[in-house]
């Protein structure tokens, strides 16, 4: 019952962030200086010609009436017909997202790999060699822009050592399409190509390290902040004192109540990647939703921007709803707290 009454009130909220959201940024592309239809249509384009589009658009109608539309089509599902590319936001939006998800996924794949032992094991020698490398590891990791570190990745191993492909998500000659869930590894795998595989993951190994650097380098030092407090609980000290090896203290005591901070700050890293994907996507030539909505709002593509950054926001919502009932099993104290 604690349990349902948490995840209600979380359900709850989210809904009221998602409707508070569509407010923003209404209000903000409403904002923006500039008239969608006249850079829509170019300079060239006579008045009647904005009037009509204007009109077309809704622009014409009070702020209240356009949200209302704008509320009434999100309700459908439908985002509107972008000015960029003339085609539906929804379709768009359906061939970038896949890009940028899995970009994502693999930069979280990246993150956890490594900043979980690295986390491990600055715990476990605490202020001694290894716990000094790995707080060298963090701080590089997190204080580099991922720009530089991006283009450092670029020349370093696509223009010096020629080890890795450097822009795309495959090599041109391949000539496969990801028809099925859109994610190159995922349809490759299902239809029997490891050749593709091989190419697609040897694509999404620079960018997914560019992006996850500051997040392994986050989840490592909270990682390690995290087993140093429960390694000095009562319970470890009469574990220890039972007999119980210290590898099953570390794996099965230790890091299982220390995982809910890393595993807190993994869903926002995740659900904010997906949004913050542009630089790399630029530098690497990633076909994604980031790049693809960094485009639009240049060109105050109004339907693109909104429908984005509403995109965005919903994985962001779903993504840390998750995250909350994942943490309410493996913290009860969590969903009985968050119940009352």
């Amino acid at each position: 019952m604690e349990f349902l009454l948490f995840l209600v009130r979380r359900v709850l909220w989210s809904l009221l962030v998602l409707v508070g959201l569509s407010m923003v940024i209404f209000t903000i592309a409403r904002g923006i200086p500039g008239d969608p239809a006249r850079m829509a249509l170019g300079p060239r384009a006579s008045q009647e010609q904005v009037e009509t589009l204007r009109k077309g658009l809704g622009l014409d109608r009070p702020l209240i009436a356009q949200y209302g539309l704008f509320v009434e089509d999100l309700a459908r599902g439908d985002l509107g017909l972008s000015l960029l590319t003339k085609r539906p936001v929804n379709d768009d939006i359906r061939e970038t997202f896949a890009a940028t998800l899995e970009l994502v996924l693999a930069t979280i794949l990246f993150a956890v790999v490594f900043a979980v032992p690295l986390g491990i094991v600055a715990a476990r020698w605490k202020d001694g060699w290894p716990d000094n490398a790995v707080r060298l590891i963090a701080i590089f990791s997190a204080v580099t822009p991922t720009f530089f570190l991006a283009l450092l990745l670029q020349i370093l191993a696509g223009y010096v050592l020629h080890i890795l492909p450097t822009t795309g998500r495959l090599m041109p000659s391949s000539g496969f399409a990801a028809d099925i869930t859109g994610l190159m590894v995922i349809d490759s795998l299902l239809r029997g190509r490891p050749d593709v595989t091989l190419d697609a993951l040897r694509h999404l190994l620079l960018p997914s390290i560019a992006l996850g650097a500051a997040t392994m380098g986050q989840m490592a030092r909270i990682t390690r902040a995290s087993m140093l407090e429960v390694a000095n609980q009562d319970y470890i000290e009469a574990s220890r004192a039972f007999g119980i090896p210290d590898w099953l203290l570390v794996l099965k005591y230790t890091l299982r109540p220390s995982f809910v901070p890393p595993l807190t700050i993994l869903g926002l890293e995740f659900a904010s990647l997906i949004g913050n994907a542009f630089v790399v996507e630029l530098v690497f030539a990633w076909p994604g939703m980031a790049a693809y909505g960094i485009r639009t709002i240049m060109q105050k593509d109004l339907n693109a921007v909104m429908g984005v950054v509403m995109v965005s926001g919903v994985f962001f919502v779903i993504v840390n709803l998750i995250i909350d009932v994942l943490v309410g099993f493996v913290d009860p104290r969590v969903r009985l707290k968050g119940s009352r």
